[in-house]
């Protein structure tokens, strides 16, 4: 079985061509908040990718929730996002 880290890495890896990345589950700080309760879970992922070059904070944002788009629908409640500076 597949992780929800590993679904992450290979969408962000596969679809912004990731050359660094960090992912952390942090949904064990969320025990009893409302999204926790529905299975899904809370992380933060650091990312570098060349398809960033020349892009505003949000359009980088909005590649990051297209490439995790399905995965928002089934695994992640929060997502807290840091772009690293290749």
């Amino acid at each position: 079985m597949t992780s929800r880290i590993d679904k992450i890495q290979q969408a962000l890896i596969n679809n912004l061509q990731a050359t660094q990345l960090e992912i952390i589950d942090d949904s064990h700080k969320h025990i009893g908040h409302a999204g926790a309760e529905n299975g899904m879970g809370h992380f933060t992922v650091k990312i570098a990718s060349p398809l960033f070059a020349d892009l505003t904070l949000i359009e980088k944002h909005r590649l990051i929730y297209q490439a995790l788009d399905e995965l928002l629908k089934t695994d992640i409640h929060a997502l807290k996002i840091k772009i690293i500076k290749a």
